[in-house]
């Protein structure tokens, strides 16, 4: 019998960042994969990058802010389907330059954490909200 060799995970980083008690979520563009739902903004781990050059390559990219990454917030991984899996690597972050633009996404908005249930996000970021709700509890 032969077995199948688990196709490695996609790494995949996204960033939290923090503002006035709220956090940025963003809205993903029409025509790419997980249109209309909410993610935290972020992007996948190119070769010879390490994973702080990634989330601050891809909040440039994509948002074009200039941030400083801060600590891992957590890690989640989900299988979309055979063969594609992504790890999910969710890291605080500051903006220190830039004003939003948005390249990849239609909107961005500023929820507080007890809001996040309310928004449609894909299942790899279902643990990052759960993680920050737990957090915003006192």
């Amino acid at each position: 019998m032969e077995t199948k060799k688990k196709a490695e995970p996609k790494i995949v980083t996204a960033a939290v960042i923090e503002r006035d008690g709220r956090i940025l979520i963003a809205k993903r563009k029409r025509g790419k994969w997980h249109a209309g739902k909410w993610e935290f903004p972020g992007g996948t781990l190119e070769e010879g990058e390490t994973l702080e050059q990634c989330l601050k390559r891809e909040l440039q990219e994509e948002l074009a802010v200039t941030t400083e990454v801060g600590d891992l917030v957590c890690i989640s991984e989900y299988n979309y389907a055979p063969g594609w899996t992504i790890r999910l690597l969710a890291y605080r972050a500051t903006v220190i330059s830039g004003t939003f633009n948005l390249n990849d996404h239609e909107e961005i908005r500023w929820v507080k954490p007890a809001d996040l249930p309310h928004y449609d996000f894909p299942e790899a970021d279902k643990p990052i909200v759960a993680k920050l709700i737990e957090e915003g509890c006192e």
